[in-house]
């Protein structure tokens, strides 16, 4: 059964993700109304595919980026038109099958729930998952929780995850920092440091192989090189505000 809101919009930011595109779309829209993609400047044919799917699905929105900006700006495009729309929560989720879309209604009731909180996806891998990228994540999530002063994020990396618009539109606008790779993590940090406290629910992930269709755009010296950045800025952050994240934990 669809669940339908006025309020909670499912968005997915894309960028050459394959066939797997569509039935990534399909299984969303079986459990959530509306689902809305964002084509990030996808040059392999899926923007053709969606707008076809779109044409003969009327809770299913395709908006087509004519260049590829990456993630966060894919994401901030389409939480402007969601808020324009008068949707105040957006659920993100990638566009290659690798997150649980069985799991869309239980994140929205979640933050139906407590909509002033983000819900975070924390990934329970397969055997199928590469080593290197399990291992990997856990030194980012080590300094975004350090960065936080220990709000308890979950997993900082996992982009399947419910936002409230209006906190991530502000911090998005303010930095020009956090439109690529380093949306995900940069995120949940900045949206801790304004007090936006995170709620986290166990989440599968899937990692397919190139023989069942899937795409990686992962680069691991130029996307860790792009953290260790990003983790910089956060931690001279995180020193400018400890009085301050000091002061509300000692009163909350």
């Amino acid at each position: 059964m669809t669940a339908t809101s006025t309020t909670h919009l499912v968005l997915i930011p894309s960028y050459n993700p394959g066939r797997k595109v569509l039935a990534t779309v399909r299984a969303a829209r079986a459990r959530w109304t509306p689902v809305w993609v964002v084509v990030d400047g996808s040059n392999d044919g899926s923007a053709d595919w969606l707008q076809a799917e779109a044409a003969q699905d009327p809770g299913l929105r395709v908006i087509v980026l004519p260049q590829n900006q990456g993630k966060g700006s894919a994401v901030l495009h389409g939480i402007t038109l969601a808020a324009q729309a008068g949707f105040t929560h957006a659920l993100t989720m990638d566009s290659d099958g690798q997150h649980p879309e069985t799991l869309i209604p239980d994140f929205m009731a979640a933050s139906q729930g407590t909509p002033a909180a983000m819900v975070l996806g924390k990934p329970v891998f397969g055997p199928e998952a590469p080593a290197l990228r399990v291992n990997g994540r856990k030194v980012s999530n080590a300094w975004a929780n350090l960065e936080t002063l220990g709000m308890g994020i979950g997993d900082s990396l996992y982009g399947f995850r419910v936002y409230p618009i209006a906190p991530l539109m502000r911090v998005m606008h303010g930095t020009r920092f956090m439109r690529r790779f380093d949306f995900d993590p940069e995120a949940v940090v900045r949206l801790c440091w304004a007090g936006v406290r995170p709620i986290n629910i166990d989440a599968p992930v899937r990692y397919f192989s190139a023989q069942e269709g899937g795409v990686s755009h992962f680069k691991y010296l130029r996307d860790n090189v792009l953290l260790t950045w990003m983790h910089t800025r956060l931690f001279i952050g995180f020193v400018l505000r400890l009085p301050l994240l000091l002061w509300r934990r000692l009163t909350n």
